[in-house]
């Protein structure tokens, strides 16, 4: 029953961002879209950006569990790609919140942690030490992170491309003398 009460809370406040355009989501916004109590979401979240790094963790975990579904590390990285591009209204529209410095961060921490998380199960980068591969992930994650929140239509439109070139920068690099 939590789980789904979570899940409850959690698509409430998405409705409110995108179909209400809320721009100050508050707690009691949300408890009146669930029709529940106040101590029926603290009992759930500790506040908004508890929800919101719940949210994420379980976005994260749906990702890297499809890692091993997928035939390769280009078709993983397009399929993050795919599920941050299906997001970008959400994240857009929590952007313009009173929430977007936490949101920002926990973006930002999130797919980083998801970089790891990956990198952990196939263990890649082995013969790197632990600070050269947070750096290297840190370096990923917000070179990413930079293209999505400048994403366009054509770029969905190119998105095997870019998910291409982006790969071979990740496992190859490319040189600008090459």
């Amino acid at each position: 029953m939590a789980v789904d009460m979570k899940e409850t809370i959690a698509q409430a406040a998405k409705t409110l961002l995108m179909e209400e355009g809320v721009r100050k989501l508050t707690v009691k916004d949300i408890v009146e879209a669930c029709q529940i109590t106040r101590q029926a979401f603290y009992y759930h979240f500790e506040d908004i950006p508890a929800l919101f790094r719940w949210m994420l963790e379980q976005d994260a975990q749906r990702t890297v569990a499809q890692f091993d579904v997928v035939e390769s590390g280009e078709a993983w990285l397009k399929y993050l790609f795919v599920v941050a591009i299906n997001a970008l209204p959400y994240m857009k529209k929590g952007m313009q919140s009173n929430y977007r410095d936490q949101l920002e961060r926990l973006l930002q921490e999130h797919t980083q942690h998801l970089f790891e998380q990956v990198c952990d199960q196939k263990g890649l980068y082995r013969s790197c030490t632990r600070f050269e591969v947070s750096l290297i992930l840190r370096y990923h994650s917000q070179a990413v992170m930079g293209l999505l929140r400048g994403w366009t239509q054509t770029d969905t439109q190119n998105l095997d491309a870019i998910v291409h070139t982006v790969f071979r920068l990740m496992t190859e690099g490319i040189s600008p003398l090459a």
